[in-house]
């Protein structure tokens, strides 16, 4: 039998396995922002990590009157526009911001394709900066390369490695959440390869 592909895989998971999933990438997306922010002076990442620390207590507590709409509002300003910014650093720091809202608007209307959504936006993070990567190298980045490109063989294994967990945990509580965190941030890596 041939292993699942991993979006199909996600599929099959469950509504807060699929939350904590897309929580679990933006973890690795959010530092992009940062490393945008600091280059740029634009936005403030700490409204983002906290509107994700938000994300992450609704999904542990889902009777708890968390207002994500409030932390929507607040999101949106941070987020770059593309003509603003003559740098590649713009385009993770809108994925990640933009992934962030996408699990928001999930969390909110319990909308599972919302979720699955950031694992397909984490994934074009990574092609594109294999593009750009090889384009200023002169190289042709065509479909095949980006696919075998070393970074995106890590993001396809790390979104495996990150299923195989999340199917692990069986029920969603706090310290298997703690774990996750742990094991994301492990590697000391953005999803495309800048260091923590």
């Amino acid at each position: 039998m041939t292993k699942a592909n991993n979006f199909q895989r996600i599929r099959e998971l469950n509504y807060l396995q699929k939350a904590v999933l897309a929580s679990a990438l933006i973890e690795r997306m959010l530092p992009n922002y940062g490393l945008f922010s600091e280059a740029t002076g634009f936005g403030d990442e700490t409204v983002l990590r906290s509107a994700l620390n938000v994300c992450w207590e609704k999904i542990l507590l889902p009777k708890s009157k968390i207002d994500l709409e409030k932390q929507i509002e607040k999101i949106e300003p941070n987020v770059p526009e593309l003509a603003d910014f003559d740098m590649f650093g713009t385009y993770p720091a809108i994925d990640a911001a933009t992934a962030l809202l996408s699990l928001m608007h999930g969390l909110m209307a319990q909308d599972e394709q919302e979720l699955i959504n950031i694992s397909k936006i984490s994934q074009a993070t990574v092609a594109r900066f294999i593009e750009y990567q090889m384009t200023v190298e002169g190289e042709v980045a065509d479909n095949k390369a980006i696919r075998e490109h070393p970074l995106m063989q890590y993001e396809m294994d790390v979104l495996g490695e990150l299923i195989d967990f999340v199917e692990a945990m069986g029920r969603v509580t706090s310290d298997n959440v703690k774990e996750l965190k742990k094991h994301v941030l492990a590697d000391g890596q953005t999803n495309i390869g800048l260091t923590l």
